[in-house]
């Protein structure tokens, strides 16, 4: 991509860097383009197209130039920029973070729909492995009167997930914990928590070749793998059964019949629920046994 001479407009570099994405083969080529290009111009991806005919200046090229440059080798969009939206707020994301993905924005709407009429009563809300803090703090913008709060092994993870809600204009508690050592933490397992939600790593390891490049390259594999996903289910299952919490889950869909028959041996109601894809992606479970 050369700058010298040619001008180039909205147009031409939609364009040029759709068909050299193409060439890359990275994925959504025309729509990779449109948020960087957007996020540059700092307008709607919409708006780009009522100015097709805009010069770009040699200040919007040399920023555009090194973000295209990553995006062709298969780096998320949410990386390069360094946000993505999530129930309708922004969150930085980096590669210390899992990138929110619609089926989490589903889970919480899940919580926020079974609870409604509970939403101004002093509910305490836990999210397991809470990464970038979109989970907790989505659900405390919309119930304000809840305490919500994340705990997440990475410490990485949580100065990102503490920026979030400061940005986010929320407060919430986030602890640094190990989920397998999760009774030794006192802040935690010391305090009654009606609601434990968590979206853990749920890929194993021999799923890891059927990923996108720009998922196993660039996401963080502690947020994405483990040898054994229904261990960690069943820790977090046993940690909320002994608070009494209702459990809401994002779960493997290859896991399901494993996972659920693992809760419930602790839960005497146990629901399982599909995404929007119609794949079975959440376990709701209530009445500890």
């Amino acid at each position: 991509m050369s700058s010298s001479k040619r001008v180039w407009t909205v147009l031409s570099m939609l364009e040029w860097a759709t068909g050299y994405f193409e060439e890359k083969n990275v994925h959504s080529p025309r729509m990779s383009i449109e948020w960087l290009l957007a996020d540059v111009l700092q307008v709607k991806r919409l708006d780009l197209y009522l100015q097709y005919d805009r010069p770009l200046s040699v200040e919007e090229l040399d920023k555009i130039r090194p973000m295209v440059k990553r995006r062709a080798s298969h780096e998320p969009l949410q990386y390069i920029t360094g946000y993505t939206d999530f129930m309708s707020a922004t969150f930085r994301v980096t590669p210390d973070v899992l990138i929110p993905r619609p089926e989490t924005e589903q889970l919480v709407e899940i919580v926020l729909e079974q609870f409604r009429d509970q939403s101004t009563a002093p509910v305490s809300l836990l999210d397991i492995g809470t990464g970038s803090g979109c989970i907790p703090v989505s659900i405390k913008k919309t119930y304000t009167e809840w305490y919500c709060a994340g705990m997440d092994i990475s410490a990485k993870a949580l100065q990102i997930a503490r920026e979030n809600a400061a940005a986010n204009e929320t407060k919430i508690d986030f602890f640094e914990a190990d989920l397998l050592n999760i009774q030794n933490h006192s802040d935690i397992s010391g305090r009654n928590w009606d609601i434990i939600i968590s979206n853990p790593p749920y890929i194993t390891n021999d799923e890891k070749d059927a990923l996108d490049p720009q998922v196993i390259d660039f996401e963080p594999a502690l947020a994405l793998f483990h040898d054994s996903p229904v261990i960690l289910y069943k820790k977090i299952a046993e940690f909320a059964a002994s608070q009494k919490a209702s459990l809401f889950l994002e779960i493997n869909n290859s896991l399901v019949q494993d996972i659920h028959d693992t809760i419930a041996s602790l839960y005497k109601t146990v629901n399982q629920a599909c995404d929007l894809d119609g794949n079975k992606r959440f376990i709701i479970a209530g009445k500890p046994v």
